[in-house]
C-alpha cells in the first residue's frame, strides 16, 4: 500500500488517523509541527501528505511549497472559503474539515490515490484477486460473477478492511442515503460474498453491529 506523512499537531486526532490508515495496511509516519514535516519532507518520499493547516513553527501552507509534487489532502478546522481557495490554488488534491469522520478520510485518500496511480490496482487475499480497474473478481484463478451490488459492496469492505462497518454504514456506502430499504439487505450480499470467494472466516460478523472484512495487513 502507500506510504503517507501525517501532519496534525493534536496528539490524538493524529493518532487515530495513524491506527486507522495502518489498519486498512497503509505505512505511516506521523510528526506534529510543521518544521518537523519539512524536515521529514526533504529526507524520504511519500505517496501522499495528511496536512493539517493550523500547525506550530510552520504553518500547512507554508510546509506545502515544500511539498514539490506529492499528493496531498489538507485538514483545517477552519470552514472558510478562502482557505479552500488556497489550498487548491496551490495545488491540493483534496481538502477535510475537521471535525470529519475517519472512513470519509479512509475514502478520500483511497480515492487520490488510485487517482495519482499510487495505490495498488488489485487486491489479493488468500485465493482471491480483485481487479478495480475491471472491476472484476477471480477466486481461484477463476472470473466470479457478482451483480453490481455485490462487488460495491466487496470495494467497500476491502477498502475499509480489518475496521467494524455497521450495516447502516454498508447500506449508505452501497445503495446511498436514500435507500429505504432493510439491513436485511446487507446480510444477504454477505452470505452471497461468503459463498462466492470462499470467504466465511474472512467477512467476520460483528455481535449486534455489522461486519469486517478480516485481512493481514
Amino acid at each position: 500500500m502507500a506510504a503517507i506523512l501525517i501532519v496534525e499537531d493534536e496528539v490524538s486526532i493524529n493518532e487515530l488517523i495513524k491506527r486507522n490508515l495502518q489498519l486498512v495496511g497503509h505505512q505511516c509516519t506521523s510528526v506534529l509541527d510543521g518544521e518537523a514535516a519539512i524536515s521529514e519532507i526533504q529526507c524520504h518520499n511519500y505517496d501522499l501528505i495528511i496536512l493539517d493547516v493550523m500547525l506550530p513553527e510552520f504553518d500547512g501552507f507554508e510546509v506545502f511549497k515544500e511539498v514539490h509534487g506529492t499528493p496531498t489532502i489538507f485538514l483545517t478546522a477552519r470552514n472558510s472559503l478562502s482557505d479552500r481557495i488556497t489550498g487548491f490554488s496551490m495545488g491540493a488534491d483534496d481538502y477535510l474539515t475537521k471535525p470529519f469522520e475517519m472512513l470519509e478520510l479512509l475514502a478520500r485518500v483511497e480515492a487520490v490515490l488510485r487517482r495519482t496511480q499510487k495505490n495498488k490496482k488489485c487486491f489479493e487475499a488468500g485465493e482471491v484477486r480483485i481487479d478495480f480497474d475491471g472491476r472484476q473478481v477471480f477466486y481461484k484463478g477463476e472470473l466470479v460473477e457478482c451483480t453490481p451490488k455485490e462487488y460495491e459492496l466487496l470495494e467497500v469492505l476491502v477498502n475499509n478492511r480489518n475496521i467494524a462497518l455497521s450495516r447502516e454504514r454498508l447500506l449508505e456506502l452501497v445503495w446511498g442515503h436514500d435507500y429505504e430499504g432493510e439491513t436485511r439487505t446487507i446480510d444477504v450480499h454477505i452470505q452471497r460474498l461468503r459463498k462466492k470467494l470462499g470467504w466465511e472466516n474472512v467477512i467476520k460478523t460483528v455481535y449486534k453491529l455489522g461486519y469486517r472484512l478480516e485481512v493481514s495487513r
